[in-house]
């Protein structure tokens, strides 16, 4: 059923959150608002896993929504925030399945994320399997280059930026071994989304995600 239309000015129609709906009506909306959370072997989603959750039916089910359509066969694994500096991050997790879509819709999704989570920078990531060098002891003849350690971090480096694209990247290795990855992302986005300002988020995600040291920044002019 259509979310219920609120009153407003003559010949315009608002409509309301299936969160802001009677009881009933509401049991119904989180019902299917659950179903946008695929947590491992049937744990419970956290509160904040929840409102990711809820804010992605909302965008679902709203009239003007140009990405509901695309939005039918996704749902998340998890969700958390993050410090960093002054503000909060939130790295919502994907399963690998519908990470196409995902991949599709990035950049609207963010940005219609960002708008129901104040103030948060909203991080898209995919689950990814990494298969060490025992792979054999779970019956694989082969292990698929996409498994590797090196390949998964590099794909969870393409995910944190985008949509933005990664222009270059080099890693500086300091006296003490210590390794650096800088990378540098394409010019033409700088100004777009207030990318700049996520440079710093960007750097922390993938710290938390791989525990290795990256900086982010627009190749100098």
């Amino acid at each position: 059923s259509s979310p219920a239309a609120l009153p407003s000015a003559p010949g315009r129609q608002t409509f309301a959150s299936p969160f802001a709906l009677p009881p009933g009506q509401r049991s119904a909306a989180m019902f299917n608002a659950r179903k946008k959370i695929l947590k491992d072997k049937g744990a419970a989603p956290t509160e904040l896993e929840e409102e990711v959750a809820k804010a992605l039916f909302d965008i679902e089910v709203s009239p003007s929504s140009d990405i509901k359509a695309d939005l039918r066969d996704v749902y998340i694994s998890s969700a958390q925030d993050l410090e960093v500096k002054n503000r909060i991050a939130l790295v919502v997790h994907v399963p690998f399945r519908v990470w196409k879509t995902v991949r599709k819709i990035q950049g609207r999704l963010i940005r219609e994320l960002e708008k129901k989570f104040n103030k948060k920078h909203v991080v898209l990531v995919a689950n990814r399997t990494i298969l060490d060098k025992n792979f054999r002891r779970k019956g694989l003849q082969v292990r698929p280059r996409s498994r590797t350690l090196t390949s998964v971090h590099e794909s969870i480096l393409e995910d944190v930026v985008g949509p933005t694209e990664i222009f270059g990247k080099r890693t500086r290795i300091g006296v003490d071994g210590s390794k650096l990855l800088k990378v540098v992302l394409d010019p033409k986005d700088k100004d777009k989304e207030n990318v700049e300002t996520k440079l710093a988020t960007y750097a922390a995600v993938y710290k938390k995600l791989t525990n290795k040291e990256a900086v982010f920044q627009f190749p100098e002019v």
